[in-house]
């Protein structure tokens, strides 16, 4: 039997089949097809909304990139400005040294010229001093003798007239 059914019992399970069809086309099928729907179209708006926070972070990072390589850039910049102050400061402070030895060379020269014409005129005064000393004691001397006296306007009165 059960191999072989009867023309009632595929009847009954046909007009079943057919309620069954009916009611599910009727009440249960369409709130499944936009339950459906909507999951599709909510999966469908995730989907768009992950590809444009991809966007959004392709994007972000392109900035954070651009930011990073300005800020690079302008470190480099920085370091080089503060590279050529160092330099500079030091090309100052070395000019600065370099004429402030040559002053003080040229003070240094100035003062032993100046030492060295005093040491030379202190000298001079010193000669002309023992001269006029010896030559006041030769003169005394030879001023005591008469004779002496004689030959020496002789011999000055010669020597003014040579001249």
């Amino acid at each position: 039997m059960l191999t072989n059914p009867s023309i009632g019992l595929l009847f009954w399970q046909l007009v079943i089949f057919l309620i069954l069809l009916f009611l599910l086309t009727k009440f249960a099928w369409k709130p499944i097809l936009s339950s459906l729907k909507e999951r599709e179209n909510s999966i469908e708006g995730a989907l768009r909304m992950a590809d444009q926070a991809k966007l959004e972070m392709q994007l972000l990072k392109a900035g954070n990139e651009k930011l990073l390589a300005e800020a690079r850039l302008e470190r480099d910049n920085i370091l080089k400005e503060a590279s050529a102050i160092a330099t500079q400061q030091i090309e100052d402070a070395k000019t600065k040294a370099s004429e402030e030895g040559q002053r003080l060379i040229l003070q240094a020269r100035e003062a032993i010229q100046n030492e060295k014409n005093a040491a030379l005129a202190e000298v001079k005064n010193t000669a002309a001093q023992l001269s006029i000393d010896i030559a006041e004691r030769i003169l005394r001397r030879e001023l005591t003798d008469a004779s002496a006296q004689t030959q020496l306007v002789d011999a000055y009165l010669k020597e003014v007239k040579l001249n």
